[in-house]
């Protein structure tokens, strides 16, 4: 595990009832001055992912990139780390039907709604629309799941919908799926093609 994965791990259990300490300590020996709150595990890898591809080396900064699990949780998560907590800077990344627990929990953190960063309606929809859909069907045959997409293509439920609300769904339907597109999807783009929400964020840090 690395240090940064530790300092994750203490923050977590941190969130969930503990006592703080080892997050306090790791925080402070890692240098840790930003903390990027992401909805979820599928948001962390395409951040890495693009953060990556643009020779960042965000641990080296001090930035440490979060999955809280759930936009529900972001207040804890503020409190804790934001300026009334640890005293670290916040930055995050939404969906966009999630963004009123964001801000909330910004402001009630004493940290700037402005560098929440908001997506259309999620990341999945605003990659899958900046490459669009004929890439991302290549993308999923170069996975190796081209026979599962055109199964669940045949679903009753799929039939008449919008083709890009159709690769959305799919990239959700399976454990550890969506987050493995969100690398794959990031690492497709072409570098004048990041989706603006994703693009300002690694802008801003």
């Amino acid at each position: 595990m690395t240090d940064l994965g530790a300092f994750r791990d203490a923050v977590t259990a941190w969130a969930a009832g503990g006592t703080g300490e080892q997050a306090r300590e790791l925080a402070g020996r890692l240098a840790v001055e930003t903390v990027v709150l992401l909805e979820g595990r599928s948001d962390l890898a395409a951040v890495d992912a693009l953060a990556e591809r643009r020779g960042r080396d965000l641990a080296a900064e001090g930035i440490c990139v979060l999955s809280i699990d759930g936009a529900m949780s972001v207040g804890r998560y503020a409190g804790l780390l934001g300026p009334a907590g640890l005293g670290l800077s916040l930055a995050g990344l939404c969906d966009v039907a999630e963004r009123p627990y964001y801000v909330r929990g910004f402001e009630r953190a004493g940290a700037a709604p402005d560098a929440i960063h908001v997506c259309a309606a999620d990341l999945e929809d605003e990659l899958i629309r900046a490459l669009g859909v004929a890439r991302v069907e290549d993308l999923v045959r170069e996975q190796g799941e081209l026979r599962p997409l055109r199964t669940f293509l045949r679903q009753p439920a799929q039939q008449g919908r919008d083709p890009q609300q159709q690769f959305r769904r799919f990239i959700g339907t399976k454990k550890g799926r969506k987050i493995r597109y969100g690398r794959v999807l990031v690492e497709a783009l072409d570098p004048g093609r990041v989706p603006a929400p994703l693009d300002a964020l690694l802008a801003a840090l």
